[in-house]
Parts: structure tokens; sequence; C-alpha cells
């Protein structure tokens, strides 16, 4: 009944998303002073547990079920009701739901996990974890069912090929609201180890094949063009956020080829099975000098997101989007649309409204989410266990003993 490829292909670009949670954890964990390494890594994981429980409760269903044209779905596959082992994914028959369903559960584990890398060591545990279930709810959900699952946005005719709008945009504007309520850190806090933060870039770039290519949600040639595009983008992005260094800096900097891919990889992202590996080029560079130049914006100002997330996956998410807008072309995907350089303004017109849209509410909800949080529980830490460090006075642990 099913593809025996298409089925064995997302089952391995399922792995691959996967793993790019822990990459995360591992490329924070990095980024981090010694004493904060376990309290990142652990935001990161328990996000693989806790999301998996509400996408099964009801994540999915609300996503991918009901609601046509709407801004949320509805529970009739809470639990995974009336699903079982030979229902076909609706939109791909050659594949089993089950596997749409655990490929679309590994894109929801990382994109609050995102957001966490801008408020290193200022939020305690038990906030963060009301704050990830809540945020899921109320962005991620909606979202997801706007774009992917048939509702508004996608109704109106806004692409998002594997999560420029629902991933990047929404995290990084969320982290930019946490920065925004959590202050600065009281106690200086710096990168203890670049080879974690290798390591992490490393599995994030392997993932995001899975990722970007995994999202045509079956292997033909716009597979292809989506693999291809991802290696293209962060390879360009990577080069040129090196020599952008190289250049402000005075050195060849190994943290920033490795931020410059993950700038490329973020922007090429929404638009990878929609444009051509031409445009891929032309994205990944500019991904690097847009990237770059809000990481600097960003300091100039003082916000104190740690570890660049708005910097790199929202303003990364929101340039791909409306680049989209600009490169995208049917001659590479008859499902996509042509941007304003193949004549299709209305498009580019769609692609910048929902964007800066979505910003903005994830922005604001993520604003107004804390501060209710923080009426019930303490969401900032105080001073003195950013003295001690997350690891041991949140979680009691150390991860270097010598």
């Amino acid at each position: 009944m099913f593809d025996t490829g298409n089925t064995g292909f997302m089952l391995v670009s399922t792995s691959l998303v996967m793993l790019m949670t822990p990459g995360l954890a591992f490329f924070y964990g990095g980024l981090v002073g010694r004493k904060s390494v376990l309290g990142i890594m652990m935001q990161s994981f328990v996000s693989l547990g806790v999301t998996t429980v509400l996408w099964y409760a009801f994540g999915y269903s609300l996503c991918f079920s009901g609601g046509e044209g709407a801004i949320i779905g509805n529970l009739d596959m809470a639990f995974l009701r009336g699903v079982d082992l030979n229902t076909p994914f609706a939109g791909s028959n050659s594949i089993p739901l089950l596997v749409f369903f655990a490929y679309q559960m590994m894109f929801a584990q990382i994109t609050p996990a995102l957001i966490t890398g801008a408020f290193t060591n200022r939020i305690n545990f038990k906030a963060y974890l009301v704050f990830l279930v809540a945020w899921l709810i109320f962005v991620y959900f909606p979202l997801v069912h706007m774009v992917w699952g048939g509702g508004l946005l996608a109704k109106w005719g806004v692409l998002d090929f594997a999560g420029g709008i629902v991933v990047h945009a929404t995290a990084g504007f969320a982290a930019l609201a946490s920065v925004f309520f959590v202050g600065k850190r009281k106690v200086a806090d710096a990168a203890h180890s670049i080879p974690l933060v290798a390591l992490g870039t490393g599995l994030l770039w392997f993932g995001w094949y899975g990722f970007n290519a995994g999202s045509e949600l079956k292997v033909d040639a716009v597979t292809a063009l989506a693999f291809v595009n991802t290696d293209i983008a962060a390879s360009f992005a990577a080069v040129t956020w090196l020599f952008l260094a190289w250049h402000f800096e005075k050195k060849p900097k190994f943290l920033g080829l490795l931020t410059g891919s993950i700038a490329g990889l973020a922007t090429i992202t929404p638009g990878a099975g929609y444009v051509t590996t031409k445009a891929a080029v032309f994205i990944g560079i500019l991904a690097s000098v847009v990237c770059y130049l809000a990481v600097n914006l960003k300091n100039k100002l003082g916000w104190d997101d740690a570890l660049d997330v708005w910097g790199v996956h929202g303003v990364g998410g929101v340039l791909g989007v409306i680049l989209l807008g600009v490169f995208g072309t049917t001659a590479v995907n008859a499902a996509g649309a042509n941007g304003i350089y193949h004549g299709g303004a209305a498009f580019f017109g769609k692609q910048v409204v929902a964007v800066f849209g979505t910003a903005l509410y994830a922005f604001l909800f993520s604003y107004a989410a804390l501060h209710v949080i923080n009426l019930f529980t303490p969401v900032k830490t105080t001073e003195k266990e950013e003295e001690i460090g997350m690891d041991e006075a949140l979680h009691g642990e150390t991860a270097y003993l010598h």
C-alpha cells in the first residue's frame, strides 16, 4: 500500500531532525559558561519529552485536523484517535500517517528549544517548563495549522517550505521578547568550549538535510533541490561570515564560520524547495551579511540576546521568507509560486505581511506570557544563582568535575 522508498526516506529524515535538538544542546552548551552547560542543554533535551507528550495528546490534532482556512484545528485526532498502521497521510498517500506524525513532532521539539539561547542563565527551570507548554499551544500549534495544516495563511497563498515562518521567525522574535523581559545578565558569562559549538553545528547541519529535503515528504527532484540548496546556502553563508569577521575583527574566527553556517541554514529553510541553486547562492551570502549586521546592531543597542537567537534565527527566518517572495519560481517546483523577480508581486506582498505579522505575534505573546508566569512563579534567576551557575543552583549538578 505504501511506497517503501518514500516511507524509508521520511523515517531517515525524521531521525535527522530529531538529532538536531541534541545538536542544538551542544551548540548552546559550548557558547555558555562552564557553570551553565547542563542547565541550557537540559532546556533542549526536556523539550524532546514534554513536546512529545503534548503532540500525542492534542498538538498534532490541533495542527493537522479540521479547521480549513482557520487559525487552529480541532481535537478529532487527539491521542491519535482513529489512526492505525494502515492510515495514510492525506497529503501523500505513499507514506503512513504515523510517519508524518513523527516527522512533524521533531519540528515541534526543536522550535521552542531555539528560544533558550537568548535568556541563558536567567530563567528558572519551573518557569521555563510553563513557558514551553504555553508557547507551543498558543504560538507554535496555531502557526503550524495556518501555514502547513490548510489554515488561514495556506489558504491565502503563503508558502514556507520547511519553517522560516513556523520555526525561525516565531522562535527568534520570542527570544527577543524574553531578552527584554529578563534584562541583562548580572554576571559575565562567555563561551567556554568552541569544540562543543563545532560539534553542535555539525549535528545541526547534518540534521538540516532531513529538515529541508524531508519537507518534500517524498523522494523526487524537488527533494534533491532542497538538499543541494541547503548545503549551498550554508556553505556560502559560512564563508561570507568568516571573511566579514576577518575584515572587521582582524582575525578569521572559527566561531564566525560556525555562526555563519547556521544563519545560511535558517535563511534558506523557507525557500529550499522553491528557488534555484543560483538563488540559494545569493540567499546564503545575504544571510550572513544581514545577520552579521543584526548581531552587531544588537550589541550596540545593549540587548543581551546571549547566543544571538534573534540575530541569526529571527532575522534569518524573516529574511528567508521575504527572499522566497523574491526568488520563488514555479520553474523548479510547480507547487510553489513566482516571486517578484519572476513577476509575482502579489505573492511577495503576502510573504512580507505573513512573516512580519507572525514575528509581531510571537514577540507580543511571549512577553505577555512571561509576565503572567511571573505572577505565579519567579521567572528570573537571582544574582546569587547566576554567580553559582544554573547547573549547581537550579539542578544540583556540575558538568565538569575538575
